[in-house]
């Protein structure tokens, strides 16, 4: 394991965000912080509980997931498409590192910055709405789960792009639809029986609903079925870029 090249791809990473926090850091959570201000405090005060969770609290969970998920892939494609856009992606193909160090450089880098954006949201939160985090192991697994699967995601979507419009178009098209359409803003059991089913068949369920359940104990599907979805996801994401990295797929041309 060449740990130099680890820290030295997780450092440029890191800097970069520091170099952009505006960016990085401050517009996502901003934006979030309007769904609160808009859903959670304006909306939230007409709509009754959601199984013995006022609307304000039961939606942060869902919020959090959808910034994270996002700032995730947004993250780890941009760090691993600028490289080839620039032509300096063949210097790192050609440096004795292995595609795991690649990936922990690149991928850990993207999944901190998430994982700070997650923490930071929360604690914006607990500003507008009570927060309580009834199983917090659980939560922190969740989310550090999540970073590091839509990171991974990110960073083959990143190697697929051929260009900038093709960076967005993942992230905008599906993975924001995904999210609204996943119990962000209300629980699967509110639908009727026909889009329950259908809402069954979008993973983005399975993640904020084990997320939620950390925070109320409230799922729509069960803790361990969304962990292992999870876990799934991070696998597939696992070996897709490693064959990537074996086939040199659209990193040598």
């Amino acid at each position: 394991m060449n740990i130099q090249a680890v820290k030295a791809i997780y450092r440029y990473e890191m800097a970069r965000m520091f170099r952009t926090v505006v960016q990085s850091i401050i517009a996502p959570v901003l934006s979030t912080s309007l769904y609160f201000v808009i859903f959670g405090s304006a909306i939230g005060s007409r709509i009754t509980e959601i199984d013995g969770v006022s609307y304000g609290s039961f939606i942060v969970p869902g919020l959090i997931m959808l910034s994270i998920m996002t700032e995730s892939i947004s993250n780890s494609s941009f760090a691993i498409y600028f490289p080839k856009f620039t032509g300096t992606i063949f210097e790192l193909l050609s440096a004795p590192v292995s595609f795991v160090e690649v990936i922990l450089g690149y991928v850990g880098a993207a999944a901190t910055k998430s994982v700070i954006i997650g923490v930071i949201i929360l604690a914006t939160a607990s500003f507008f709405v009570d927060i309580e985090i009834a199983h917090p192991f659980v939560m922190v697994w969740f989310l550090l789960l999540t970073c590091v699967s839509f990171c991974l995601f990110g960073f083959i979507l990143g190697i697929w792009a051929t260009g900038w419009e093709k960076l967005t178009i993942v992230p905008v098209l599906i993975i924001m639809p995904l999210t609204f359409l996943g119990g962000t803003f209300y629980s699967i059991s509110m639908l009727p029986p026909v889009w329950q089913t259908i809402s069954l068949f979008n993973p983005v369920v399975y993640l904020i609903s084990g997320f939620r359940w950390s925070f109320y104990e409230n799922a729509d599907v069960s803790v361990g079925l969304s962990l292992g979805t999870t876990l799934g996801f991070l696998i597939i994401c696992l070996f897709i870029v490693r064959w990537i990295f074996k086939t040199g797929y659209r990193l040598r041309s």
